[in-house]
């Protein structure tokens, strides 16, 4: 009974010394700080509006919509890659649609404008407004779709 009792406390022991050591992956980004003056010199006014003033391009099939070239898509504001272009997929809804960020790239905020309740995506170097996140994605890989307005990314196209 000895044995069992001090078989079990050195198991706990083990455990309880290994999860304290486990390394907790934690990616740094560098905070963009720059005055709503700056944003408004650096970018085009419609990318002031949806990035800045948290507007929504309009749906189309066009700009990134029905884009499905090998790269990364970065934001339109400082160019952070948020992205990968094997994380993007046709949603139909009118805009472009990933179902995974680049891990540490994207912050989450609560959003009750427009009397719904949603998620908000933002950079998060430069807090630059991006879009919503959803969870009808596809289910075979996260169940997220990343709904991402056109105007708040650029593409990167991968090298060959």
């Amino acid at each position: 009974m000895k044995k069992l009792l001090f078989f079990l406390v050195a198991v706990t022991c083990i455990i309880s010394t290994s999860n304290s050591q486990e390394k907790k992956e934690k990616i740094m980004i560098k905070k963009i700080d720059k005055t709503e003056e700056q944003w408004k010199q650096e970018l085009t006014p419609e990318q002031y509006y949806i990035l800045r003033q948290k507007g929504t391009d309009r749906p189309s099939e066009g700009g990134f919509t029905s884009h499905f070239e090998k790269g990364t898509y970065h934001c339109a504001a400082c160019n952070l890659q948020l992205f990968e272009s094997n994380s993007k997929f046709e949603s139909h809804c009118g805009w472009p649609s990933f179902d995974d960020a680049i891990k540490g790239t994207v912050n989450y905020v609560k959003d009750n404008s427009l009397g719904m309740i949603r998620t908000e995506i933002i950079c998060a170097a430069c807090d630059g407004h991006l879009g919503h996140i959803f969870d009808d994605g596809p289910r075979e890989t996260t169940g997220k779709r990343y709904c991402v307005n056109t105007t708040s990314i650029k593409f990167v196209k991968a090298k060959k």
